[in-house]
This record gives C-alpha cells, structure tokens and sequence, in this order.
C-alpha cells in the first residue's frame, strides 16, 4: 500500500482525501492543517496533525500531496516539504512553473526525493496533450479553450470589489471561433474572440452597482479584454443556481500533411468537468502513485507532467497493460 498523506484541507485537500479512497493500492494516513487539528474533522477519519508536526513523520509516509494555494503556498510549501517526502502539487501559475520547478529539483536532489510539480488538467493534462499534439502535428496550431465553468480566481476578483458580498464568474467559449478551429480553418483569433465572461454578482445593501459594474468589465488582466456581462442577483439565486464549480475545456491540435499540405487534421481533447477541484484531486493521486514508483526505482528531483511515463500513474502493472490496452 502507498502510504498518502495531505498538506491542507480546503476543496482540494477534501478531493483528494475521497480519491484515495477509491484506489486499492493506496491507504491515506495522515491530514496536516495550519488550523487548529482539533478543529478539521475529516469524513474518513485520518488522524490531524499540525502542520509543523510533518517532519517527525518522514518514515511515515510515502507521498505527501501538497494543497495550497500557488500564489503563497506552494512556493515556500513544496520545496519545505521535498526535504523530508515525495511530493506532488498542483502549482498553475504558468509564468512562474521554470523557477518554481527549478526550486523544487533543488531540494529533491539535496534529499533523495522525488517531486512532481504542476499536476491538474491546465496545466497538467492540457500540458501533455499540447505536447503530442505539436509532436505529431509539427506543421500546425494550437487552440485552447476554457469553460464553461467557474473561475475561482477571477469570482474572488469580483468579491474585492467594494460592495460586492458574493459572486461567481463563468468563462464561456465563443462558439463560432470553436466551429472555426473545428472545421480545420487555423483562425487567428484574438483574447476577445476566444471567450467571454459572465459574472453573477450579489451586491451589498445600497450599493452602487453602475460603479461595480464598471471596476469589473474595466478590471485589467481579468475582464478589460474580453465581452463581459454582469448580472445582479439576490443571495438566494446565487446559492440555489451557482453553488457548484464546474469547469472544462478544450485542447486543439490543427495541421496538415502531405509534400503539398493537402490533407487537413484537427486533434481534440476535451474535459467537462462538474467539479474542478475533485477532477484536479484525482489527477494529484495518480500522479502521486507515480512519485512513489519512480522513488522507488531510485530516482531522485523534480518531474512535470511532461516527464512521466503514463504507465507509470495506472494502478496496473506494465506488463497488463501492455495486454488489456494496447
């Protein structure tokens, strides 16, 4: 059994905790909380430690699957907690992956360890099948497509706004730039072109919602450059229609083969999500699966999700998969 263990329990820590239960090569032993343990109560009863108590658990587990934040968290958390386990997390801030990957394969190693950073669907799987698809198709396109689903980060944008207490943003594709890269046409389409966004917002007493209204569809780096349509609701429609955070999107892969470039191939790869914070869980557990074969197999720093064997992060061995899927 592969002995699991979880750094934070918000949506994502309480993914995993249920996607561990489903695999039978896996056992959770351990749930570490910058809160107060005696207040977290987790729905398998793992026992909860602090999370300075970590350290002393080194020979206890095989894998600790970080769940923080990328914008504070996973920066300092990850390479802390390489010196002393294999770790897997789900760092998505594009820009920063190179230094963040570089601090972590420090740490890694220093320490024997093993550490797969930035595993979920973008990145992670959209990363893998961009990938395949700029291999196969060198003569060709990228397209990729977000939604329709909830965007955490852009709702929290929204609800530091003055005088907005709650509020959900949707990312939605533009449906005829989604028929264009279908039909093989290679558009050049601009942010704007490629989605909109659409905002559910729940205003406080008196507020003025011409002037929220404003600061969000003018909000640079969130809304400034796409069609936004905000909606103002009541408390009550927020949580009866908008309590869930489904997500998903598209990865496109178009190109053309032949000395003549006559034939045309469009590669798509597509995720519709109900969850995205349990989707993201069950992609950090079989990749935690991976971290602790390849540690066992004497390998040692930090690995995407580019660098992975998939036989690897299948419960099955090599040689049946070899039989049953190939």
């Amino acid at each position: 059994m592969i002995k699991v263990a979880i750094a934070g329990y918000g949506n994502l820590g309480k993914g995993v905790e249920c996607a561990v239960s489903k695999c039978s090569d896996m056992e959770l032993v351990a749930l570490f909380t910058r809160r107060n343990p005696d207040d977290v109560k987790p729905v398998s009863g793992v026992p909860v430690y602090s999370m300075e108590k970590a350290a002393e658990m080194k020979n206890d587990i095989d894998v600790m699957i970080l769940c923080g934040g990328s914008a504070k968290d996973l920066p300092e958390q990850t390479p802390a907690m390489a010196k002393y386990f294999n770790v897997v997390d789900s760092f998505d801030t594009h820009a920063k992956i190179p230094e963040h990957f570089a601090n972590v394969d420090a740490v890694c190693k220093e320490n024997g360890t093993v550490g797969i950073i930035s595993i979920g669907w973008d990145p992670g799987l959209f990363s893998l099948n961009r990938m395949l698809g700029q291999a196969i198709l060198p003569d060709g396109n990228d397209y990729t497509f977000w939604g329709k689903g909830v965007s955490q980060g852009h709702s929290d944008a929204i609800r530091r706004i003055a005088g907005v207490k709650d509020a959900r943003q949707y990312t939605i594709p533009v449906e005829e730039a989604l028929a264009s890269v279908r039909n093989g046409e290679n558009p050049e389409l601009t942010t704007r072109q490629k989605h909109t966004r659409e905002c559910f917002v729940v205003a406080e007493e008196g507020a003025d919602l011409k002037a929220i209204e404003e600061q969000i569809v003018t909000m640079p780096n969130y809304f400034a450059d796409y069609d936004t349509t905000v909606h103002f609701i009541s408390e009550e429609e927020l949580s009866r229609d908008h309590k869930g955070i489904p997500h998903g999107g598209m990865v496109f892969r178009t190109g053309s083969t032949g000395f003549d470039n006559a034939n045309k191939h469009v590669i798509e790869y597509k995720l519709t999500l109900d969850s995205n914070p349990e989707f993201t869980s069950s992609v950090l557990v079989a990749y935690a699966r991976a971290a602790y074969r390849l540690a066992k197999e004497g390998a040692s720093g930090c690995k995407s999700i580019l660098d992975v064997a998939p036989a690897y992060i299948h419960p099955a061995s090599a040689d049946e998969l070899r039989k049953s899927l190939l």
